[in-house]
């Protein structure tokens, strides 16, 4: 398990991917690229000069190798078809959602430097994640992200009390811009609360809670306590889980 570290250098216990589930994953991105590329040179007009060819040809190369994995992973929060398939996503160093910039800078360094112009069909990729920590190539070094597990393994752990007086208030709130680890950083705080130091507790569950805010579209309001806060958000997920179940049966 890797360790990811929180501006107040708290320690979030998100599962880092390895080379393997990696290299599964970049497996099955790079056969949906050479698809892509294999039908738009299949659809591309044959009476073309050889200037305007080999144009064209550089143009398609880039968009699907550079732009295809930009739009995908920056729409997706940080997913692609391998890495769905693998149980995988690409968050920021702090564990949040990756945005456009972070994937773009990915799909640049991947070009670039690990896998194509540079990278020896990847050998730098392979040679960097295996001396980095985190498993982390060139392209994750430069966004400032790395790859984790979505599937972690099941724990035992004590359930989220709703705050009664926030119960009625969280049962009115969107939650499906709320990003996994969005919520299991706040679930390992919450479990954490009684072993942070006072300072930590305040400013990480501000923090946390400024983020929830954003997600959910409700910010905290001041008299609210930032854990009774977060309590509230993910009772409420895991209520609505449970009745989404049931209603499954």
């Amino acid at each position: 398990m890797g360790d990811l570290v929180t501006g107040e250098a708290v320690v979030l216990d998100l599962r880092v991917a390895r080379l393997a589930s990696r290299a599964v994953a970049f497996t099955f991105d790079v056969l949906v690229q050479f698809l892509l590329l294999l039908g738009v040179f299949l659809l591309s007009p044959v009476d073309l000069d050889s200037a305007l060819s080999s144009a064209l040809a550089l143009s398609l190369t880039i968009a699907v190798l550079i732009g295809y994995p930009t739009a995908v992973e920056s729409l997706s929060r940080g997913r692609s078809l391998g890495k769905v398939v693998m149980g995988l996503r690409v968050v920021r160093d702090d564990g949040g959602s990756i945005r456009f910039r972070h994937a773009l800078v990915r799909a640049l360094g991947g070009f670039f430097v690990d896998f194509w112009a540079l990278g020896l069909g990847g050998a730098v990729a392979l040679f960097v994640s295996l001396f980095s920590a985190q498993g982390k190539r060139v392209g994750d070094y430069l966004a400032g992200t790395v790859v984790v597990h979505t599937r972690a393994p099941k724990q035992t752990v004590s359930p989220v009390e709703m705050p009664p007086l926030l119960a009625e208030w969280a049962s009115g709130l969107d939650l499906s811009q709320l990003s996994d680890e969005l919520v299991l950083a706040v679930r390992q705080y919450l479990g954490r609360y009684h072993e942070l130091s006072e300072q930590t507790r305040a400013d990480l569950g501000a923090r946390l809670a400024d983020n929830v805010g954003v997600a959910v579209r409700s910010p905290r309001a001041e008299q609210v306590h930032p854990y009774q806060y977060l309590a509230a958000v993910l009772a409420e997920r895991r209520n609505r889980a449970s009745g989404a179940q049931q209603l499954g049966q």
